[in-house]
């Protein structure tokens, strides 16, 4: 008999998920997430959807990145957009500098000279995160990245070093969870 013969698919019922009351008064991660400039409609789905997975504490939406209400971006966030905290602001240099005088630290996620890779980012105890991803093809902006008090780096090894911002969303935020439960 293998291990696997005894596995049984748990249903939805059984899950104890958080209703989206609850979900809203839930203690969140000292996370936030900043999408600049994304252009996929389901990557901003699939952003809310994993923000929503590890209680984020919210999702600032710059630049061209749409905005819910929209049908595209529900697909794949299948009601995310009403459970996790989101606001939209047109820049996201603003949006930076508002998260600076918030005494958070912010990071780019990106690869740069000088960036810590994630695996070796070690959390503070005590602060909150500001998250920077940037646009699918040209990632974060130099002048978004001159603004943040450092980046973190995704290690690949592959022959194309560049992950889909969905992709690379959830890898950090699994990261950060995973750290955060070990403070």
């Amino acid at each position: 008999m293998y291990l696997f013969d005894l596995m049984k698919k748990i249903q939805n019922e059984d899950l104890g998920r958080l209703t989206p009351e609850a979900f809203k008064s839930v203690e969140k991660l000292p996370i936030t997430i900043i999408l600049d400039d994304i252009r996929s409609l389901h990557n901003v789905g699939s952003v809310f959807r994993t923000s929503d997975a590890f209680l984020i504490n919210e999702i600032i939406l710059c630049g061209i990145t749409a905005t819910p209400p929209n049908k595209e971006i529900h697909k794949t966030a299948l009601g995310a957009t009403e459970t996790v905290n989101w606001r939209y602001m047109p820049s996201i240099i603003e949006a930076i500098n508002l998260s600076k005088a918030k005494k958070t630290t912010i990071l780019a996620v990106e690869q740069v000279e000088n960036s810590v890779m994630l695996q070796h980012f070690e959390l503070a105890k005590d602060s909150h995160y500001v998250l920077v991803f940037g646009n699918e093809v040209k990632g974060v902006s130099q002048e978004a990245i001159n603004l943040c008090d450092g980046a973190i780096e995704i290690p690949q090894l592959g022959t194309k070093h560049s992950l889909n911002i969905a992709v690379s969303c959830g890898i950090v935020i699994w990261d950060f969870f995973q750290k955060y439960i070990k403070l």
